[in-house]
């Protein structure tokens, strides 16, 4: 049997269980077990994804005690990165990588692949949680080269300001004149100064009848919906437009903070966001467990969660039990429901993605209008530049929200932009979400990471987490902008 490592206080000095100084004897500690690390604890966290850790790293600075575990033997669950090795052996039943593999691309410490890469928004809610807990210290940082949308079988740049609203071959000469006008107008759009609404309400107005104000035609309201406003489908259209509005402004904003693009990627890939996290919880008294399988989640006589057992281990917790979907038995139990499926394609390259200007790293979303989809297609790159790759290596990774019996020929919109592909590896996963809200059974479930390639909705389902967990909202009232950002070590 392998020994567990506890880690309490700090991220260095793993024991084994078996010399670990055994704690005080507990009333609730069923008869044969022994309490799992100290015993009792305000909440109990399952799995290290990104949106687990925030939430261990947030109760932790709350002065809550956290034991937070995980049945892996490393951090970052469904978002972590691995290297070669550990990517084939995901896809190949723990099998050893073949010798070509290597050969073919390189050292396997140079490479840190995402299982689920998304980009983050410079000034965007992800970011202002990493500046709320500091955790940016932890991390280093790089923007995206470039955010590219699809349209007739060929990507263009999305144009994001006024100068690039005029230069771009994504638009008519006419309508160059509208979209300038429609993001000078948002540009200088304050909600809490009627002056700037020019006899607009946003609250009231659509978002289709805000794009009919400006004359904006339908292929024009593709991309600013799905590439700029990151809609996930069209129910927005007949939605009030002031939402669909500040998330353009957001997107304008974060491109003109960083210039290329306004997305950004953690250097050495987004397993260093989990683990910076999970290092805050730890520095605030966490204890951490990796390599510890949770067999059952303990329910008293009214049917609320108060503890986790794992072997013979027991562990208690008095505030809230929280984990992803896959600990609480998601195909069988009533606390989830299947919402989908998401089909992942991890592709690597030894070129750029042609037709983008040999971009070393990019965001390309497919709008699913223009593939007659009901789901847009995504596809984001990145390479050395951000330390997840060898020299000369590209890795793409393609997603989409599964619709048919063949997920992999759905890909295929986006696969066919990629050029010629050296390998890739395939993943269909299911996407689950809580049925209930936690406040009557104690158990708080993450929502699955959907097929988006950006953090927007995960950060919504952690501040909804935090909601429904505290009874209050995450105070996200920070600046995100880069001076603010760079003060701050990124």
């Amino acid at each position: 049997k392998k020994s567990k490592g506890i880690w309490r206080g700090n991220m260095s000095a793993p024991e084994d269980d078996e010399v670990a100084t055994k704690g005080p004897e507990f009333s609730w500690l069923p008869e044969g077990c022994e309490p799992m690390a100290d015993g009792e604890y305000d909440a109990i966290v399952m799995g290290t994804g990104l949106k687990e850790c925030i939430m261990s790293g947030l109760l932790s600075t709350m002065g809550k005690k956290v034991l937070h575990v995980d049945r892996n033997n490393y951090y970052g669950a469904d978002s972590a990165s691995l290297n070669l090795s550990n990517l084939y052996a995901k896809f190949n039943d723990g099998k050893e990588p073949p010798d070509q593999l290597y050969e073919a691309l390189g050292h396997n410490r140079d490479y840190n692949v995402d299982l689920i890469p998304k980009c983050i928004m410079a000034c965007g809610k992800l970011v202002k949680m990493l500046l709320h807990t500091k955790v940016t210290r932890y991390l280093d940082f790089k923007s995206l080269d470039a955010s590219y949308v699809y349209r007739n079988g060929k990507v263009y740049k999305v144009p994001a300001t006024a100068g690039e609203a005029l230069s771009s071959s994504l638009l008519g000469l006419f309508e160059k004149r509208r979209f300038r006008k429609f993001l000078m107008y948002l540009a200088k759009f304050n909600i809490d100064d009627k002056s700037t609404h020019d006899g607009l309400d946003l609250t009231k107005l659509t978002a289709a009848q805000l794009y009919d104000h400006f004359g904006l035609e339908q292929s024009t309201r593709e991309f600013v919906g799905h590439a700029m406003a990151l809609r996930l489908n069209d129910s927005y259209l007949s939605e009030p437009a002031l939402p669909t509005a500040e998330a353009i402004r957001l997107y304008c904003y974060s491109l003109d903070q960083y210039g290329k693009s306004p997305y950004i990627y953690p250097v050495y890939g987004l397993g260093g966001l989990p683990e910076g996290f999970s290092r805050l919880c730890a520095i605030h008294g966490g204890t951490f467990m990796l390599n510890r399988t949770v067999d059952e989640i303990l329910y008293d006589d009214q049917g609320k969660a108060w503890g986790i057992k794992g072997d013979n281990q027991v562990a208690k917790a008095n505030m809230c039990i929280l984990g992803d979907p896959s600990y609480f038995e998601p195909s069988t139990s009533k606390k989830c429901r299947q919402t989908g499926q998401v089909v992942r394609a991890i592709c690597f390259l030894n070129h750029a993605i042609p037709n983008t200007n040999n971009a070393d790293s990019l965001q390309i979303i497919i709008p699913a209008a223009q593939v007659q989809r009901q789901h847009d297609i995504y596809v984001v790159m990145v390479a050395h530049a951000h330390m997840v790759t060898a020299q000369g290596k590209y890795v793409a990774i393609a997603s989409t929200t599964v619709e048919t019996k063949t997920p992999l020929d759905e890909l295929k919109p986006a696969l066919n932009l990629l050029g010629p592909i050296m390998t890739k590896f395939v993943d269909v996963v299911d996407l689950y979400e809580p049925i209930h809200d936690g406040t009557n059974d104690n158990c708080f479930i993450s929502k699955s990471f959907d097929a988006t390639s950006h953090f927007e909705s995960s950060s919504n389902d952690v501040l909804d987490l935090y909601r429904r967990i505290t009874g209050t909202d995450l105070d996200l009232d920070i600046n995100a902008d880069k001076d603010a950002t760079e003060d701050d070590g990124y």
